[in-house]
């Protein structure tokens, strides 16, 4: 049986830093993405500015240029791919990871079965051609982000096919009736967008007003959008249930009624199209089925210096370490974990 010393799952900006560091300890690695490089930046909106600068994007030394403040998606795609063949990593793209599970140990000489060495680790992923397989690695780093696990309603319609967990381009919507769910940055740049491509938009959103998070630059837009009335706003309001022509809502609270428009505690709002954009989390139950435990928000319990979860010898890196609080992980930051993981299973070996 081939045992690698480290398998990273993800290659996203944070399993790509690992993957440099992995290279430059001469350990014997390898990537596993369930997409393409940096599949969350692909999937992102294709007009989609980035909140910070280009130097906080940097991984490896490489510079990031960029004649913009403030780097685009299209920018950060192109760099990352610079990333990759500059540095010459191995990546298998196309292949999801089903189950990590840990196997046993090494024995001296390096087999599987024995007892005292380290754990063995067994990564069984399928491609996307449906073929399967297994590899064996020393340690695992689940660097898996965030961004392909939308935070569900559990409504009633929430699988209709004119309903999105996803924004993509506004043009597609000219002269529809859209209704956004959401208050976060998401949610009011699509609300802009879709308003100015000729949607009639209307904005639901559980809390009392806009998240405090919202780009600086974005939010005046969207607040004098609302306030005009060219984007109608629900505040204080929960989806129950979305039909193919419309979405049920009700109140919270009899608060704001000035503000909303709503003169009673349900409505149906009129859509042709639904986008949920209610945030996402890490794959908390391909970590768990690894037997990593949880804590009460919903992140993995983990070493706050090395990142090793209970499970030794398996780390989370990035996105996957934050639980419900994803707005606390950003690529400025998840971008150090992996050298410093690295650094951790470098010494052990």
């Amino acid at each position: 049986m081939s045992v690698r010393d480290l398998l990273i799952v993800g290659a996203g900006p944070t399993g790509l830093s690992a993957a440099i560091a992995a290279k430059g300890h001469g350990l014997d690695y390898h990537v596993i993405e369930q997409g393409v490089l940096v599949n969350s930046i692909f999937r992102f909106p294709p007009q989609m500015v980035f909140f910070t600068t280009p130097e906080l994007l940097e991984i490896g030394g490489l510079p990031f240029v960029s004649p913009y403040e403030k780097p685009t998606r299209v920018e950060a795609l192109r760099y990352y791919r610079k990333v990759a063949d500059t540095y010459d990593l191995r990546i298998a793209f196309g292949e999801r990871v089903l189950s990590v599970q840990r196997e046993g140990d090494l024995d001296e000489a390096g087999g599987a079965g024995g007892s005292g060495g380290e754990p063995v680790f067994a990564v069984e992923t399928r491609s996307v051609r449906g073929v399967r397989r297994v590899r064996h690695a020393r340690f695992v780093i689940m660097a898996i982000g965030y961004y392909d696990h939308p935070n569900r309603l559990g409504v009633p319609g929430e699988d209709l096919p004119h309903v999105h967990h996803y924004y993509g381009e506004p043009y597609g919507h000219y002269r529809e009736r859209v209704v956004i769910v959401g208050g976060g940055n998401s949610a009011a740049e699509s609300a802009l967008e879709l308003f100015r491509a000729g949607a009639s938009v209307t904005l639901v959103h559980r809390g009392p007003e806009l998240k405090s998070t919202i780009k600086y630059w974005v939010r005046p837009d969207i607040e004098n959008r609302i306030k005009e009335g060219s984007i109608a706003a629900r505040f204080d309001t929960v989806v129950k249930a979305i039909s193919p022509s419309a979405v049920v809502t009700e109140r919270l609270s009899p608060r704001r009624v000035e503000d909303t428009g709503i003169r009673g505690e349900a409505d149906a709002i009129p859509a042709e199209t639904v986008f949920l954009l209610t945030g996402y989390r890490a794959d908390a139950d391909l970590l768990q089925r690894a037997g990593v435990a949880f804590d009460d928000r919903d992140a993995p319990v983990h070493d706050r210096d090395t990142f090793e979860t209970n499970v030794s010898g398996l780390f989370v890196a990035g996105g996957a370490v934050a639980g419900v609080d994803t707005g606390t992980i950003f690529i400025e930051n998840g971008r150090f974990h992996g050298e410093r993981i690295v650094g951790t299973i470098a010494s052990r070996l």
